[in-house]
């Protein structure tokens, strides 16, 4: 088994060609192309933190993929990273472990942030006049930077519930070549985007629907387990599309299920987002539509991601 550190796989990583594999991961998931268990779920008190276990295959595929990733809150007074992880390349055929990528959940922050690109891709306005970030932690950076790959604007409004967080987000995106202000309040933060991305670990709605532009695209990020969420579910109901990454996953704990449990959609009007590339979903059909990404993660995702950077190292060797 070839063991791969973090540097390494840096190095393997082909962006364009993660973003056009989990794109195709997308696509099997929702044609039934592939198998992914429930997901693993740890939760942690003292001190508080979280384990994240997710695997699959994608069927006729060589390998099948185990990922397991952390986030453990209190890190930073211990001079540690927040997130942690590592994913295990196995043989489909033989079972047995051909890689480890001891990638610090490095893996897992590029394949969201890789997700939330190829949802605007489909979903957000040709023409973005600017980007709210809500959030300031590494996947609210990680989000900016990838839209890049899909929708030119260099504009950006930023808000966090802690200021100097916000302050310190505006200047290091400035350094990479954003133009950034930080918002007055949520309010003004949905007054002057018409893309917004929701990267927080919130337990309790922040964007209200009255708040959002028509013709805003909104991809919320940060309800990746049971009781987190940052969307007002009345939004839900004057979006023209409501896309998921996975219908029962989000049902279950995403944004949308908040939602249908409410009553303001019926589940029927949530469509995946595999199937919108696949062209058997609509995406975005005018410019004044409010369209909504429900993204909670899920395994393909870390299939796709591992099984681009065990290649190029295959290849090394």
């Amino acid at each position: 088994m070839r063991s791969a550190n973090l540097d390494e796989i840096k190095s393997a990583l082909d962006v364009p060609a993660a973003i056009e594999s989990i794109e195709a991961g997308f696509v099997a998931l929702s044609s039934g192309a592939a198998t992914v268990p429930p997901v693993g779920h740890i939760g942690f008190e003292a001190p508080p933190g979280e384990c994240h276990i997710k695997y699959g295959h994608i069927h006729g595929d060589a390998v099948f993929v185990i990922k397991i990733a952390t986030g453990f809150y209190e890190n930073p007074s211990r001079g540690l990273a927040t997130g942690g992880g590592m994913m295990i390349v196995m043989s489909a055929e033989t079972g047995e472990p051909l890689s480890l990528l001891d990638d610090s959940g490095y893996l897992t922050d590029v394949r969201t942030a890789i997700a939330g690109c190829i949802a605007a891709r489909y979903l957000a306005p040709d023409a973005v006049e600017c980007i709210g970030i809500v959030g300031a932690g590494m996947q609210a950076r990680m989000q900016l930077q990838y839209l890049r790959h899909v929708r030119d604007c260099n504009r950006v409004i930023v808000w966090a519930r802690r200021g100097e967080r916000s302050a310190a987000y505006r200047r290091e995106m400035a350094d990479a070549g954003y133009d950034v202000r930080v918002a007055d309040s949520l309010r003004d933060l949905c007054d002057s985007s018409n893309l917004i991305v929701t990267a927080t670990a919130s337990t309790a709605p922040l964007v209200r629907s009255e708040w959002v532009r028509p013709g805003t695209h909104i991809t919320a990020m940060g309800s990746d387990t049971p009781g987190k969420q940052e969307l007002d579910p009345l939004l839900f109901a004057r979006a023209g599309v409501c896309a998921v990454d996975s219908l029962p996953q989000c049902l279950d704990h995403g944004e949308s299920g908040y939602a249908v449990a409410g009553g303001h959609i019926a589940e029927a009007s949530l469509v995946e987002l595999g199937d919108i590339i696949a062209g058997k979903a609509k995406g975005r059909s005018n410019p004044r539509e409010i369209t909504i990404a429900d993204l909670t993660g899920v395994a393909v995702q870390d299939i796709q991601v591992a099984k681009a950077v065990w290649s190029a190292l295959r290849n090394w060797a």
